[in-house]
This record gives C-alpha cells, sequence and structure tokens, in this order.
C-alpha cells in the first residue's frame, strides 16, 4: 500500500526518472572505466574480474522498475564521481564518531582498512580482524555466497572494492563488548565514489555485538556530520555480508548517518544456518538519498530473526528501505518493525517482503510498519508483503500512517509543556522503542539528540 498525508493530485504523481536508458547504460560504462586503479591481485582480483563481467549484462535501475518506482536516482546519475584517493586522518577527525563505552573500535576509511585508527590491541580472545586485501583464500567459501550478490549495485562494489575488513568470531567464543565497525569517508572538492566492504563470519556456538556506522570527515580536517552540507559530494556503496553458523547469535545495529551532500545505498547480505539467533537494528538519517537492503535468508531450521529499523527524512531527502527475509526451512521465527518519521518535503519508502515457499511449514512471521508525517508536504510510500506458499503457518502483516494529535499536544502543554516540548516528547517516544535497542548509551543519546535537533532545522 502507499499511504500520504495530502491528497493533492500533483503529490500523488510517481516519480519520474529523467535519464533515459541510454544515459544510465552510458553512466555504469563511466562508473566501470572510473574504478579505483588499485590492482587487487590473487584470487580476490578474480573476484572482483568476475563481477565486472557480469556488469556488462545489467542496467542501472529507474522508476520503471517495480523494486525502485518510488525512488529516482536521477540526481546520483548526474554527478560524474572520480576514483577515491588515500586519505590522511588524525585522532581529532574522529572524535566525533568514537565514545568511550565503545572500546573495540575497527576503522575503515575511504573503503580501506586502517588499522592506526582501529584499537585491535583490546580485541579479546576468540575474535580476529584483518584486512580483507591480504585475506587468505579460506575465506573465499563465506564471500558471495549470500542471497542478491549479481544485483547490479552490489556487483559493482565487488567489482570496485580495494579493501575492506574481515571479522571472525571463533567457535563458542562469546564476546560480551560491542564491536564497533566504523566507515568513514573523507569527503573534497571532487565527488568521489567509494565501495566499503565487510564480511563477517559467527562460528557455531559464538555470539557478538556489532555496531557498523557510516559518515564522513572534512578533508580540511573539519568532522563533517549528517546536520552540514558540506562542501563534497560522495557515493557510499556498502555490502556487507554476514554468515552465521549453527547456534551462533549476532546483534547488530546499523547507522547510517551520512553528510546531507552524500548518497549512500549499503546492502545487508545474512544466511543464518541451524538454532543461529541475529537481530538487526537499523536507523538512517542521513544523505540527500539512500537506500538499504536488508537481505535475510533462514537456510537452517529452528532461526530466530529480529529487524527494527527507524528512518528520519526532512527538508527534500528521500530515504528507502527495501528488505527481504527468505524462509528456506521450516519451524522459523521472523519480527519486523519498521518506522518512518517524515518530516518538510521528504520522503520515505518502505518495501518489506518475507517469502514462505512450501517447504517452510510452520513458519512464525509478523511485520508492522508504522509511519509519523510532521508536515503536510511529506509522503511515506509502505508495502509490507508477505508471499506464501505453505499452508501450515502463523504470519501477519500490517501498516499505519499518523500525524502527531493535538489531543495529546494539548494534554502535555496543559502539563506545563511548551509546544515545541511537547512535540519533541512525542517524536521521541516514537522513536524511542527503536532506538532503546542501540547497545551504547552514548550513541544512543546521540541518535536521538540529532533526530530531534534535525527535525527542528
Amino acid at each position: 500500500m502507499s499511504l500520504q498525508v495530502t491528497n493533492l493530485e500533483a503529490e500523488l504523481k510517481e516519480p519520474q526518472s529523467l535519464v533515459s536508458e541510454r544515459d544510465r547504460a552510458q553512466y555504469l560504462a563511466q562508473l566501470i572505466e572510473h574504478r579505483n586503479p588499485l590492482v587487487v591481485s590473487g584470487w580476490l582480483g578474480t573476484v572482483r574480474d568476475r563481477a565486472l563481467n557480469l556488469l556488462r549484462d545489467q542496467a542501472l535501475p529507474s522508476t520503471r522498475d517495480e523494486d525502485w518506482r518510488f525512488t529516482d536516482l536521477s540526481a546520483l546519475y548526474r554527478t560524474t564521481f572520480q576514483p577515491v584517493k588515500p586519505a590522511i586522518v588524525t585522532s581529532t577527525d574522529l572524535d566525533t564518531w568514537t565514545t568511550s563505552d565503545l572500546p573495540i573500535r575497527i576503522v575503515v576509511i575511504n573503503g580501506v582498512f586502517a588499522p592506526e585508527h582501529s584499537t585491535l590491541d583490546t580485541l579479546p580472545s576468540g575474535i580476529t580482524v584483518q584486512s580483507l586485501a591480504t585475506a587468505e583464500e579460506a575465506i573465499q567459501p563465506y564471500l558471495l555466497q549470500q542471497q542478491g550478490m549479481n544485483e547490479v549495485f552490489t556487483a559493482l562494489n565487488t567489482a570496485s572494492f580495494t579493501d575492506g575488513v574481515v571479522i571472525r568470531v571463533g567457535k563458542n567464543q562469546v564476546i560480551e563488548t560491542p564491536i564497533h565497525l566504523l566507515f568513514l569517508t573523507v569527503a573534497g572538492d571532487v565527488p568521489v565514489a567509494i565501495a566499503p566492504r565487510a564480511l563477517i563470519i559467527a562460528e557455531s556456538g559464538s555470539a557478538a555485538t556489532l555496531i557498523e556506522e557510516y559518515g564522513a570527515i572534512a578533508s580540511s580536517s573539519r568532522a563533517m556530520t549528517h546536520q552540514e552540507s558540506g562542501e563534497g559530494t560522495y557515493w557510499t556503496n556498502a555490502v556487507t555480508e554476514i554468515s552465521l553458523a549453527d547456534n551462533a547469535q549476532l546483534h547488530h545495529t546499523r547507522t547510517q548517518r551520512e553528510a546531507t551532500a552524500g548518497f549512500h545505498i549499503g546492502k545487508t547480505a545474512v544466511a543464518q544456518s541451524r538454532d543461529s539467533r541475529y537481530s538487526l537494528t537499523t536507523l538512517n538519517i542521513g544523505a540527500q538519498i539512500s537506500r538499504h537492503n536488508p537481505e535475510i535468508v533462514l537456510t537452517g531450521i529452528q532461526t530466530e530473526t529480529h529487524l527494527n529499523g527507524l528512518t528520519l527524512a526532512v527538508q527534500s531527502q528521500l530515504s528507502d528501505t527495501h528488505s527481504l527475509i527468505h524462509f528456506a526451512q521450516p519451524h522459523c521465527i521472523a519480527k519486523q518493525l519498521n518506522k518512518c518519521i517524515v518530516n518538510d518535503r521528504a520522503r520515505a519508502v518502505f518495501n518489506g517482503r518475507i517469502e514462505v515457499p512450501k517447504a517452510a511449514q510452520q513458519t512464525n512471521a509478523a511485520q508492522l510498519s508504522r509511519n509519523l508525517l510532521l508536515s503536510s508536504k511529506a509522503r511515506v510510500d509502505t508495502k509490507p508483503q508477505l508471499e506464501i506458499v505453505a499452508d501450515d503457518v502463523k504470519c501477519a502483516h500490517g501498516a499505519t500512517v499518523s500525524q502527531l494529535e493535538d489531543e495529546e499536544i494539548f494534554y502535555l502543554q496543559s502539563r506545563g509543556l511548551d509546544r515545541e516540548s511537547a512535540c519533541d516528547l512525542l517524536v521521541k517516544g516514537f522513536a524511542a522503542e527503536i532506538t532503546e535497542k542501540v547497545p551504547s548509551e552514548k550513541l544512543r543519546s546521540q541518535l536521538l539528540t540529532s533526530i530531534l535537533s534535525l527535525i527542528r532545522d
């Protein structure tokens, strides 16, 4: 279903991409030509070359494609991106992005693993971290094994990355302290494209917490947050692959706080083996145009999956979440809650697809999309989607859209709050159901402060 607060005909028109098929083909060819010239040798170089060959038979999406009908990428396609260059970053540059309650920090700058800015000496036993560019061929069985690896932007990442990070949690190892995986872009005067890559391997019986963040630093060594337009346009095209072995557990938080001059397209591809537990909490509050594709495949029986997402879109931002949960085995559980807060003339998109084939009997799946519109010009297009073939299942889905209620605001004002404080409290309460799942108190506080600040601006 597509829900919006206004009935004006002009507001209900679907976006029409202003970039022709020929232009998009030429643009993809240009992206391939402008890949980072650094050479990845050995087996990893072969992986890149295969993805490059795959791209030659693909096309960049437009609003004529069903999965992209509400997400017009014309602004991206009109930008000429150059290969990213090595960047010099100081510890001061990282201050905005680090907190004292996250001592285990792994930093990737412009797509390149930065051990000098990472706190590898604090790694507990049972976990290993290494550069993807120098990783041994033993990790190859885990790379590119997830569903959706042939999708055009994912293939472009594979054909373009020169490095990344591999995090491996050993068998039966329980990591109590959250792992902070920080992807930063150094934005300058020339638009650059970055292809961050991560591979997370959780061996059988292991348990860990991962906080994955995306943001930017200005080339002038001035921290550039999602609240600043900055002077640099950039594009983050990120891919994270996660493999959970039997009885493994991963609590995963992903925050996208790109600068407003940035574009962000990301994929989180997860495979869950028997009795594994996976939870993903996503927060998308940055970039002028962003898209996130969580794709979870339940390959083993008795798995459990929880997806919780919060999107904030303000001014003229466009933020899109397209998720997929595929049940390949019986006796599995999946719960999903997605929330959007949309203000000004911004637009949010949510499409959550749950696939239950014949083999996935006794599936328990629930999906809910809740949306809060703060402006008469704000729009949300939401489509919770169940595709069920199995006949012995318990599945449900729904969607709601609302505004702040005048009665609720009046009630809070009658208790001594001014109107702005009352609205802030209601928005904070709406967001808290998601933000409270962030396993860092200081990061959680930063996110709520940012959300309220952006709504007021």
